[in-house]
């Protein structure tokens, strides 16, 4: 009968046979990790993207005969005056209305030279108190969504009856609270607070230009800072004389 020895493998080699393939998966995951990093790197970062995907500007019954009635109509011509460079700056569509032009005048002069520079898809005479009639709503800036600012006269009845049929469109309203007056300054608020009641957004011309950007990165940015910068004067007196405490 014969003995049969058998040996228990030394630590040595029992250790070799557990963690060289350990060190072998190691050096596998660092080699895919280092191809990953050089694919990373090599990527171009993503373009910057603006928060509003289809904005739009309204410009309502901004006109002649309407100067001596509106109160601060003044500060109302300064802050579309911004907004329409603003425009210029970021290529928005912007659409244009007047109210009755035979007896109350053209657009005003002031506003002229800013929208010869401007993307202008409309600009309509009309009898009914909103702007969103149908040679404005059957734009293809319409088709989709979209972010409209609303600049103009007269608060409780153009700006009032042209933000709520936006609104029951499907279509996101910002009633710009430096841009927009009345007759009777009294009837501003009363119009605001019925107006954000119905879903619109009732803010400042400088907070809806860089909420449409969203991002300091875009193109844009330098251009819409050098247009603040440079009408900084006129948005304060605008605030100070069309907002104040209304809102």
């Amino acid at each position: 009968m014969s003995l049969r020895v058998c040996f228990k493998p030394t630590i040595t080699s029992t250790l070799g046979r557990q963690f060289t393939p350990l060190a072998s998966i190691i050096s596998t995951q660092a080699r895919s990790y280092s191809i990953l990093n050089r694919a990373t790197m090599s990527s171009p970062a993503p373009a910057p993207q603006r928060r509003f995907e289809n904005p739009a500007v309204f410009v309502c019954d901004i006109q002649e005969k309407f100067r001596p009635a509106i109160h601060e109509f003044d500060k109302v011509i300064s802050t579309t005056s911004k907004l329409l460079r603003a425009s210029t700056v970021l290529s928005l569509p912007v659409f244009v209305t007047t109210q009755n032009r035979s007896r109350l005048g053209d657009t005003v002069a002031e506003l002229k030279p800013h929208l010869a520079r401007t993307t202008v898809k409309a600009d309509i005479d009309k009898t009914r108190f909103s702007m969103f009639i149908p040679p404005i709503l059957s734009d293809p800036v319409f088709s989709s969504p979209a972010q409209v600012a609303i600049v103009g006269i007269e608060s409780h009845i153009c700006v009032t009856q042209t933000a709520l049929d936006l609104l029951a469109a499907g279509h996101k309203v910002y009633v710009l609270a430096d841009g927009v007056s009345s007759t009777n300054k009294e009837e501003v608020p009363i119009a605001l607070a019925r107006l954000r009641q119905a879903g619109a957004v009732v803010t400042s011309s400088e907070s809806w230009i860089y909420e449409l950007m969203g991002d300091a990165a875009v193109p844009e940015f330098k251009g819409i800072v050098n247009l603040v910068k440079d009408t900084g004067k006129e948005t304060k007196g605008a605030l100070g004389g069309l907002v104040g405490s209304k809102i």
